[in-house]
């Protein structure tokens, strides 16, 4: 079996997180999983290593109220989840970087305007991160 696929992903996952690194400025990372099950999302500190903020559908608050775990439904309540759990971290803002392409940065950007946060909470979250998603 060969390790081909193995070393393309983590070259990949190198150049993306270099990227992500240049344009975070010391800001936290917004990771996005998606399985074919579940959806899970965290909020990382690359610079002191540790997650600051993590939700899933497997979370005991979430998992009851779903359907399954992988529509969007499901990651609305991730979403709405894990802003409180970074609010409660002290989360302000967060540059979104994930291991994995994206198929439809303006669904992520919705799903963030649709969570009701204020116009400066938006302007904060979003902040250059609409610009990166749509200039691609």
């Amino acid at each position: 079996m060969s390790n081909k696929p193995e070393a393309l992903f983590r070259r990949r996952r190198q150049r993306v997180r270099f990227r992500v690194r240049l344009a975070a400025k010391g800001r936290a990372r917004l990771s996005v999983f998606r399985s074919s099950r579940h959806i899970y999302a965290q909020i990382i500190d690359d610079q002191a290593g540790r997650t600051l903020a993590a939700a899933s559908t497997l979370d005991a608050t979430v998992k009851p109220n779903l359907k399954t775990g992988s529509d969007t439904a499901a990651a609305s309540a991730v979403g709405k989840l894990l802003a409180e759990r970074a609010k409660a971290a002290g989360v302000d803002r967060v540059v979104f970087g994930s291991d994995y392409p994206v198929d439809e940065p303006l669904t992520a950007i919705r799903a963030v305007v649709e969570l009701g946060f204020t116009d400066e909470e938006q302007a904060a979250i979003l902040h250059d991160n609409a610009d990166a998603l749509l200039s691609k």
